[in-house]
């Protein structure tokens, strides 16, 4: 294969209009991250801890070994920091809410630009005593 063969075979890949909005679609999706992020550790979490009694999440933890000194030196305590878990999780759900109410409104953009007016519904096909009455009829025209 020869290099300009390559290049051109990934510039047409590199164009395709799925690629290209699917490269957009990820460096929005990063940088609205980053706003929700914000969000619930800025100001959400700090009013949650307020209302819970002054508690910061990112300091909540158990400590499953403390602290010793081991000639002269300090070991750092082993600990289970659920708190930053929690932080964690409660980010999730901020953004996966966020970027549902998103998709679900630009959803609801795109189908109001792409309705097109319903065709009139088909009329209603004919009940099986019409169908033989028809025939009946069509029989006695034929005999006449």
């Amino acid at each position: 294969m020869g290099k300009g063969t390559f290049l051109k075979e990934f510039k047409a890949f590199a164009m395709k209009g799925n690629v290209v909005d699917m490269a957009v679609g990820v460096i929005i999706g990063g940088a609205f991250g980053k706003i929700v992020s914000s969000l619930v550790a800025d100001v959400v979490m700090p009013l949650l801890g307020l209302l819970v009694g002054g508690v910061n999440f990112k300091d909540l933890k158990v400590v499953l070994k403390p602290a010793q000194e081991v000639g002269g030196a300090t070991v750092a305590a082993v600990t289970l920091n659920y708190g930053n878990f929690l932080q964690a999780s409660f980010d999730f759900l901020v953004i996966a809410f966020s970027i549902f109410l998103f998709v679900k409104l630009i959803a609801r953009l795109s189908k109001k630009k792409s309705e097109k007016p319903a065709a009139p519904p088909a009329p209603p096909a004919p009940s099986r005593e019409e169908q033989l009455l028809t025939e009946i009829r069509d029989l006695l025209k034929d005999k006449a």
